[in-house]
């Protein structure tokens, strides 16, 4: 049942795609507020799926956390959910891309409309330089600023050091952070076909003020309570699962 499941899920998403990227080219001249909102009904329609499909619903903690302006989310990651929940969860955000996604043909075109900051990440020195610089644009133009301190997604149970880039974008734009925990990867674990049903839980954290804060303990700040989020919240799916 669980392949049949994930097989109608991305049977839909593909059928889905093609006429929703058309739209999202007719969009392409709309301020990039409007047509973030837009463009993120892709992702929404793809949880929404996933609930109706896959039986993966969820629920948020401390939604009352998210302040009116712009800030900094640093989430962990450890599954393709989060990637599509968010923009139903949270308000108008960015991601941090290595530029290699925008040269995809069809994909890459989408996402650059979706206003990312584009890196060359093999250029570390002018990557946080421009990070920095397009991410103060973002912030200005009311985009909050979305990262995976991770780098990339982690499995459940396992647990690397944070990157400094989110915080360093946060020290140098006076923004605050809002940490984010979940155990998405309990369900959608990642680089598997295979889903479970069940419910993820979200928790967002208060937002933590960035002014006279080094980057690193920012960043150590974020990472302890993320990662103590995260093992309630896993010992938690674990229990509701045995």
């Amino acid at each position: 049942m669980k392949y049949l499941r994930a097989l109608v899920y991305y049977v839909l998403l593909v059928v889905i795609v093609i006429p929703y990227w058309v739209l999202v080219m007719c969009v392409a001249w709309m301020p990039r507020i409007p047509r973030w909102k837009i463009i993120a009904g892709w992702p929404r329609l793809a949880a929404w799926l996933a609930i109706h499909v896959l039986g993966i619903r969820y629920e948020v903690r401390g939604r009352e956390n998210i302040p009116a302006q712009p800030v900094v989310i640093l989430s962990k990651h450890s599954s393709a959910w989060e990637t599509l929940a968010y923009s139903e969860i949270f308000p108008p955000h960015v991601y941090v891309m290595k530029r290699e996604l925008m040269w995809l043909p069809f994909l890459g075109w989408g996402l650059a409309l979706f206003s990312p900051i584009f890196i060359n990440r093999a250029d570390h020195k002018n990557a946080l330089r421009r990070t920095v610089e397009i991410g103060k644009q973002r912030l200005a133009q009311g985009f909050c600023i979305m990262v995976y301190p991770e780098g990339t997604r982690i499995a459940v149970g396992k647990r690397v050091r944070y990157k400094l880039g989110g915080a360093h974008i946060a020290a140098q734009t006076g923004a605050s952070v809002l940490p984010v925990a979940h155990n998405a990867g309990l369900l959608w674990p990642r680089n598997s076909f295979l889903k479970r049903p069940g419910k993820v839980t979200v928790v967002i954290g208060r937002p933590i003020a960035s002014a006279g804060r080094a980057p690193e303990q920012l960043m150590r700040e974020v990472e302890n309570w993320v990662e103590g989020q995260v093992e309630i919240l896993v010992r938690e799916g674990r229990d509701h699962a045995a």
